[in-house]
């Protein structure tokens, strides 16, 4: 059952589009495994701060980050805090 869901929460990473969805969820996959993985909140603490920071830093590696506009299109530009 927890691979299952560990599983699905990793399939639902894949879906996001922005480079501030990817993180969410990459967040959201690491507090999930953290609460299964140690069974307490400070695990899923843990795990949602290192998903969150992993995450980011493969999206920001080549410099670029995907944004939405107001009309819902997704654009890549060059990441503005880099």
């Amino acid at each position: 059952m927890k691979a299952l869901v560990i599983a699905l929460l990793a399939a639902a990473t894949l879906t996001a589009c922005t480079t501030a969805e990817k993180t969410a969820s990459g967040a959201g996959v690491g507090a999930a495994i953290g609460a299964v993985a140690t069974g307490s909140a400070g695990g899923a603490v843990a795990g949602a701060v290192i998903g969150g920071i992993g995450t980011y830093l493969v999206e920001v590696g080549d410099g670029n980050c995907q944004y939405r506009n107001s009309r819902g299109q997704i654009y890549t530009r060059r990441c503005h805090w880099l």
